[in-house]
């Protein structure tokens, strides 16, 4: 406590100031540092709540002493206690949602209730269902279901139920796909009720997954995508990950097209029905019948007797033929593959030369060909369609090689979030500075005093301006030329003093003069020599 004394009174204003709020700085490093990796790590536990299921979790949680934070619209607490916190609470009841299901129908009773009345509150309780189911999902914090049905009407005839659902997401806009997740999801939940007739609503996008209501359900940009992931994968299990790169361009049709054809084949005919017909008749006439003047005269050879016959024979066949018809019609939607075109850039391999040069080597053209095979045969190439494809072996920036895989991250880094350790890492830096390089150096600059003139007169423990170790004693080498003082004597133990030859100056007014030059280094030998000599006593 002496020596700290010592020291702090030998210590200016200016680095009294210094030493003192390098201290400060310390202990408040020191103690954030400990606060930080005291406090556990925050994890959510609650987002996207209404104001009053909100604040019945956080008294939930207050009865408990459980630590929480809010951040916004969001409830965070310990990490470790998240789990046991949610399914706690949801024993509970909380938080409490206020969409209501089927409970609705719990409170109906027989009697005074209409059948108008269960209706829509089964309605009521079906929208209620459907929208827990959506909210279910970690993307989405709020859903509203309305489902519009008038098959209660007796009246009306070929009415179809339509509905409509209005999401609110806890970060990007929903994709179209998610968007038919959720028309397909309501249009099970309903008779009758079909996808298309199903709108979705984005807080944030507007109307989802309008533009694919006459298509397949798939825009160009889908169709891409998927194939790009699957020649991605395909090429990445030859050449390791990381070292393909595909792009996929998808020319799609966008208009649509109805035809109707009705054709005729007159070579293929069959007979369906054979009719036939045959008519015959016979006539015949005598003659003699006219009353004429040869008939009258006596010998008689005026009389007719003529006679004549004929016979008629007719035969009729009518056959039915039924020729083949042919009746097709195509509706063309779109979203139709017009053309299709695969690029696909591969990394190759490195050489180490002697010298320590590395060299590129592209992948061989064999392996480019089979590539190309089997990148063809994943994407459909159609070569009458005009697709293309390209594959290319160049060096990439990173220089990884062939098969290497990402770096597994260690179990350190998986269990502490990252932030918490960089904010770790920089209050340990900054406390080490300060301990290193400000009070250390002051501290022990003040404790290192040199009483020494540039020929060389008295030394202090712990070294001097000359960068000389001292130990406290005087150096009698120094002081060969000074004559022996009356009663010598041992110093405290530190040894007898030597003076030889006289020189012309009056040691007793040198040693005098370099004493009130430094009084303070005086001082503190002197002191140091009667504390030694009273511990030796």
């Amino acid at each position: 406590m002496q020596q700290i004394s010592t020291i702090w009174n030998a210590l200016s204003a200016q680095k009294r100031v210094i030493v003192l709020a390098a201290t400060v700085a310390m202990i408040l490093g020191i103690l954030a540092m400990s606060r930080m990796a005291s406090s556990p790590s925050m994890a959510l536990l609650y987002a996207g709540l209404e104001n009053g299921a909100a604040g019945e979790v956080v008294e939930a949680l207050e009865k408990r002493g459980v630590q929480y934070e809010v951040r916004g619209g969001a409830i965070f607490v310990p990490m470790a206690q998240r789990d046991t916190l949610r399914m706690t609470l949801a024993s509970e009841g909380l938080p409490a949602n206020s969409n209501k299901g089927y409970e609705l129908l719990d409170g109906l009773s027989g009697f005074g209730t209409t059948s108008q009345m269960f209706d829509a509150a089964y309605w009521r309780a079906k929208e209620g269902e459907l929208a827990r189911t959506i909210v279910a999902n970690p993307l989405i914090a709020t859903a509203r279901v309305h489902i519009a049905n008038s098959t209660a009407n007796p009246f009306q005839r070929d009415v179809t139920p339509s509905a409509s659902i209005s999401v609110s997401t806890t970060g990007e806009v929903l994709s179209a796909a998610q968007a038919r997740a959720l028309k397909y999801l309501v249009a099970s939940a309903v008779p009758g009720l079909v996808a298309e007739n199903v709108a979705v609503i984005d807080g944030k996008g507007g109307l989802i997954g309008s533009e694919d209501e006459t298509g397949s359900g798939q825009t160009a940009d889908d169709k891409a995508s998927a194939l790009r992931d699957r020649v991605q994968r395909l090429v990445e299990a030859r050449v390791g990950l990381g070292n393909a790169v595909v792009e996929v361009s998808v020319d799609t049709v966008t208009e649509s097209e109805s035809i109707r054809e009705h054709r005729f084949d007159p070579e293929s005919r069959v007979v369906i029905s054979t009719d036939t017909e045959e008519q015959s008749s016979t006539s015949q006439d005598s003659g003699g019948g006219n009353v004429t003047v040869a008939s009258n005269l006596p010998d008689g050879q005026g009389g007719g007797s003529d006679s004549s016959s004929s016979q008629n024979s007719e035969t009729r066949e009518r056959v039915n033929y039924e020729v083949s018809e042919t009746t097709r019609e195509v509706t063309r939607s779109p979203g139709a593959i017009k053309r299709l075109t695969v690029a696909v850039l591969v990394n190759g391999t490195y050489q180490t030369a002697a010298d320590g040069v590395q060299t590129f080597v592209p992948l061989p053209e064999v392996e480019l060909g089979a590539l190309r095979d089997l990148v063809a045969s994943a994407v459909g190439f159609e070569e009458a369609r005009g697709d293309d494809i390209t594959i290319r072996s160049l060096p990439f920036e990173r220089q990884e090689g062939l098969g290497s895989g990402p770096v597994e991250p260690g179990w350190f880094a998986m269990t502490l979030d990252p932030m918490s350790l960089l904010q770790m890492a920089v209050l340990a830096l900054v406390t080490l500075i300060l301990g290193l390089f400000v009070v250390r150096p002051i501290l022990s600059g003040s404790s290192k005093r040199a009483l020494a003139a540039p020929d060389g007169t008295l030394a202090l423990a712990g070294g001097g301006a000359t960068g000389e170790v001292l130990d406290g004693e005087i150096d009698t080498g120094d002081f060969a030329e000074l004559p022996a003082l009356a009663g010598g004597g041992d110093f405290g133990g530190m040894g007898m003093v030597d003076f030889e030859s006289p020189v012309s100056e009056d040691p007793v007014d040198r040693l005098r003069n370099l004493i009130e030059e430094r009084k303070t280094e005086t001082v503190e030998i002197l002191r140091s020599w009667l504390d030694e000599t009273e511990d030796a006593r």
